[in-house]
């Protein structure tokens, strides 16, 4: 992603021009739903239960940020994945782990009403 102004401290996190810490965290939440695509039954999603996020550098207005995750663990229907997030000069942004939880789609719908 290309930060724009949208991402920046706007989001009430600061007050400065730099990519806000949750918008990285949306982005790094993003990245362990891409690596998961794909390999769930249709019936099946993930639902995120624990973030811990370290924000290392900032990332100006314009510039490119990209989250990577991976799995790492499973234990019963939790799964745990590393996320790295880096610039488009390949410098560490933020880095972190990230675990969800695998839900049958009906029926955790079932339960927001």
């Amino acid at each position: 992603m290309v930060v724009g102004d949208d991402d920046t401290a706007t989001m009430g996190s600061g007050e400065v021009s730099a990519l806000a810490t949750p918008r990285l965290l949306a982005l790094a939440a993003a990245a362990t739903v891409a690596a998961l695509a794909g390999h769930l039954p249709e019936h099946e999603t993930s639902v995120g239960t624990r973030v811990e996020l370290e924000h290392l550098r900032a990332t100006g207005v314009g510039k490119r940020v990209a989250a990577h995750a991976e799995l790492v663990g499973i234990a019963g229907w939790l799964l745990r994945f590393t996320v790295r997030a880096e610039d488009g000069e390949g410098l560490l942004v933020g880095r972190g782990e990230v675990t969800r939880a695998v839900v049958d789609r009906k029926r955790f719908a079932s339960r927001l009403d």
